[in-house]
């Protein structure tokens, strides 16, 4: 007689028909190839991992992946915890965050997306299966062309009498007059903006809404505007200079105008000569992708953060406490302390 076996894990609630869905170009995305549904999935898992994971799992695609979204929808663990989870399922091989350029010119713009995967995979399968077309297109926001979510109600008709929709009657009346428009009022000089901004400064007032850490007023991106059109003057795209300010950041900026002016300045590419330019019939790539580190967010790409975690992360993530720091820094900070003892000696 066969012995029936149990798991430890807790049983995944059940999701919600009210789940929330993420807006077009974020949220969840199944990768193909996967091997059925089984009841030994994800056993491999501590308690807690497996738990989220027979969560996340069961949910569509589109649904919403923030941390604070799961944590609603699984009272046993607070947003830390999940977090925490979620980062194990990472270097388990089962999500990967990334974000895609989407657009064209100065239209271009960043959509989020994480790519879930019940079956584990290597870093090798994530690198090359995040390089293909079928990843930036699985990755770019669907046309607005599908229905409104059910949560949206609809237009409700006019009540219907016994003959049909009430029609409401016309009554004659005198033919009215066509409405006179009233010419628009001319800002404020003090908070009048220029009809066409630059790329330059297009490229800037993006950064926040990409990472909030990076947020500019529009008097910072006026100041730092003369900086990045000298980037677009070399030839650069916008992409590859969003992407040049965007990695490597720190943990926390406490003053992105100044952050942002050290890296324009520090790291202004040099100008090429005409004849090393790209042919013109060479078509640049339409779509990049890039990898979000699932603890703290920094992008790069696929190969240098394995496990889905940036290199600070994985440390701390191996470890299990935190990030050792840089020996340069240790280096500098020794130095720094030097100078101050040699400062503070009696004459």
């Amino acid at each position: 007689m066969a012995t029936p076996h149990f798991s430890s894990a807790l049983p995944a609630p059940a999701v919600s028909t009210a789940y929330p869905m993420a807006k077009p170009g974020y949220g969840k995305r199944t990768t193909p190839g996967q091997q059925a549904r089984a009841r030994d999935d994800f056993a491999l898992l501590p308690t807690r991992e497996r738990y989220v994971a027979g969560f996340v799992d069961h949910l569509p695609d589109g649904a919403s992946m923030s941390v604070k979204q799961l944590a609603k929808q699984l009272p046993l663990y607070g947003q830390q915890a999940i977090s925490t989870a979620l980062n194990a399922l990472s270097v388990a091989g089962h999500l990967r965050r990334v974000r895609c350029a989407v657009g064209a010119g100065d239209e271009t713009r960043w959509v989020f997306r994480t790519f879930w995967s019940s079956t584990a995979r290597d870093n090798e399968w994530w690198n090359t299966y995040l390089a293909t077309e079928t990843a930036t297109e699985t990755a770019a926001p669907a046309p607005d062309t599908a229905p409104p979510p059910p949560w949206v109600p609809a237009e409700e008709p006019p009540p219907a009498g016994p003959e049909g929709p009430a029609v409401p009657e016309k009554v004659p009346g005198p033919t009215p007059m066509p409405p006179q428009r009233t010419p628009p009022q001319a800002p404020d000089a003090e908070f009048a903006q220029p009809a066409e901004s630059s790329p330059a400064y297009l490229a800037l007032a993006r950064l926040g809404r990409d990472d909030h850490r990076l947020g500019l007023s529009a008097d910072d991106c006026t100041t730092l505007e003369p900086l990045a059109a000298q980037w677009l003057d070399r030839g650069v795209t916008t992409d590859y200079l969003t992407s040049t300010l965007t990695a490597g950041l720190p943990a926390q900026v406490d003053s992105p105008v100044g952050l942002l002016r050290r890296r324009l300045i520090d790291k202004l590419p040099p100008r090429l000569p005409a004849a090393a330019s790209t042919p013109p019939d060479i078509p640049a790539p339409t779509h990049r992708l890039l990898v979000e580190c699932t603890d703290c967010g920094r992008p790069g790409p696929p190969e240098a953060l394995p496990d889905g975690l940036c290199r600070p992360c994985h440390t701390a993530h191996s470890t299990g406490g935190q990030p050792s720091p840089d020996p340069t820094q240790i280096a500098a900070v020794k130095a720094h302390m030097a100078n101050l003892r040699h400062l503070l000696k009696p004459v």
